[in-house]
């Protein structure tokens, strides 16, 4: 009767066009993928291995400790300097002092050699003793007898000879009369010489004229040299 209800489905052609659905390009997805795992292990990375972050208390902390090492090493380099300059300045004064004694020595040696001619000048004693007393000297003065006295051996004797000096003195007491002391014992050594000098008490009011000097071995009182002298003034 009616003409059938037909349902027309549509079919597309071969000349047709259809819409496709869109896909995220390959190319892109690996490209994310490696900025995300990039930036994981860079922060990976710095979270295991980087340098610490530092609280506020720690930082000035820090800062105070490096301020304390600048002063320190400051403090330091100017200990240095310091005893730098002194030791350049004790190098100076140990180079003069070397040069002082080198020329003291040179003096030393010229001294000794004029002694030297001094010596084999100096009249003999006139005993002929040796140890002899080649020269002497002596002086009152308040009530004190100044003496000065060469003792030489003989050149060519090499034993030291170790002894004692006695003087005898001669002259007037107080009460205007003579008599002779003794005067105290002293040591004497030598070589080839020696100068005894010093000065003895003398008693009250005495005043001496002549002075006998007597040399002594040590341990004996045997007198090997002897001479008398008179006093000065």
């Amino acid at each position: 009767m009616f003409g059938s209800n037909k349902r027309h489905v549509f079919k597309p052609t071969a000349y047709g066009t259809t819409r496709r659905q869109r896909r995220i390009p390959r190319w892109l997805v690996l490209m994310l993928a490696g900025v995300v795992l990039g930036a994981g292990g860079l922060l990976f990375l710095q979270k295991s291995y980087g340098p610490v972050r530092l609280t506020v208390e720690q930082s000035e902390q820090l800062h105070y400790d490096l301020n304390s090492v600048n002063m320190d090493r400051q403090r330091l380099q100017s200990d240095l300097n310091r005893q730098g300059r002194e030791l350049t300045d004790l190098r100076a004064r140990l180079n003069d002092q070397s040069a002082g004694l080198e020329q003291a020595k040179a003096q030393v040696e010229t001294l000794a050699k004029d002694v030297e001619l001094f010596a084999a000048a100096m009249p003999a004693d006139p005993r002929g003793t040796s140890p002899g007393i080649r020269a002497a000297s002596f002086d009152a003065e308040a009530d004190t007898l100044n003496y000065a006295i060469l003792i030489m051996q003989d050149e060519g004797k090499t034993d030291r000879f170790t002894g004692k000096v006695k003087l005898v003195v001669a002259g007037r007491h107080a009460n205007r009369r003579s008599g002779n002391i003794d005067l105290p014992e002293f040591d004497i050594s030598l070589e080839r010489y020696t100068h005894a000098r010093g000065a003895l008490p003398l008693p009250e009011g005495f005043t001496p004229r002549q002075v006998t000097i007597q040399i002594m071995r040590d341990g004996s009182d045997k007198v090997v040299a002897t001479r008398t002298i008179r006093v000065a003034g």
